[in-house]
Parts: C-alpha cells; sequence; structure tokens
C-alpha cells in the first residue's frame, strides 16, 4: 500500500493548525475559511478519512508514529473483477 511521505504529512498538519488559529481569530475572513478548509480537504483525502476530525487524529498517531503501516488503520478495497 503507497503511504504518504511522513514529512508532508507533518507541514500539512503544521499549516492546518496554524490556519485553525486564524479562522478563530477571524471568523469572517472568508479567504482564511476557505484555505483552512482547502488543507482540511487535502489531510482527509492523504489519510483516506472522510471527516476533517478523523483526518487530524490519523495524521497526528502516523507522524507520532513515524510513518509505520501497522499503526495506521487502512480500509481494503478490492480489486475490480
Amino acid at each position: 500500500m503507497l503511504l504518504p511521505d511522513r514529512n508532508t504529512v507533518d507541514r500539512l498538519l503544521r499549516h492546518f493548525r496554524a490556519q485553525e488559529r486564524t479562522v478563530l481569530d477571524r471568523p469572517c475572513d472568508l479567504s482564511a475559511r476557505r484555505r483552512f478548509e482547502d488543507t482540511a480537504y487535502t489531510l482527509c483525502v492523504l489519510m483516506g478519512e472522510r471527516t476533517a476530525a478523523a483526518a487530524v487524529l490519523a495524521a497526528e498517531r502516523y507522524v507520532r508514529s513515524g510513518g509505520d503501516q501497522e499503526s495506521r488503520s487502512v480500509a481494503v478495497v478490492p480489486p475490480l473483477a
């Protein structure tokens, strides 16, 4: 299974947290909110999760584990017939 680069996930997670603080400080800033939502979506795609909260938790576990495959639950998709 192909896993994301741990450094990329770490960088994206730090970016997500910084944008989260910005959105909390300036809730009416639509540009900041859009960037935050784009980053959340990217985390969801990289981590294979449906929600931003689940993606952040998965990313934190993945980065903390050093990128070991066993530390992350992965949905197995059967091959097409």
